[in-house]
């Protein structure tokens, strides 16, 4: 994780990011195998970075990065300055 991640991050959620990214993984099972969490773990961090953006959810269990998190890998956005999507 970067320097300047944001208290809202864990310390997988770099990894989850560019495995979405290289490996078009989709689901928190296919992430689980590839990173140390279990697959309950790696669910509740890709809802949690679709709360912020970082993730696109496509359907129940089906994840993708999205645009601004790609932009977070490159280094483009802080996510200190990222807030959680209402969900009301």
């Amino acid at each position: 994780m970067t320097d300047d991640s944001a208290e809202w991050m864990a310390s997988i959620d770099e990894d989850l990011l560019r495995l979405l990214r290289d490996e078009e993984i989709f689901t928190p099972d296919q992430l689980a195998e590839a990173v140390e969490p279990r697959a309950p773990q790696v669910a509740y961090r890709c809802r949690e970075l679709t709360k912020y953006g970082l993730v696109t959810k496509h359907a129940m269990g089906m994840y993708d990065i999205s645009e601004l998190g790609e932009r977070y890998l490159a280094g483009e956005i802080d996510p200190n300055d990222l807030e959680p999507e209402d969900d009301s």
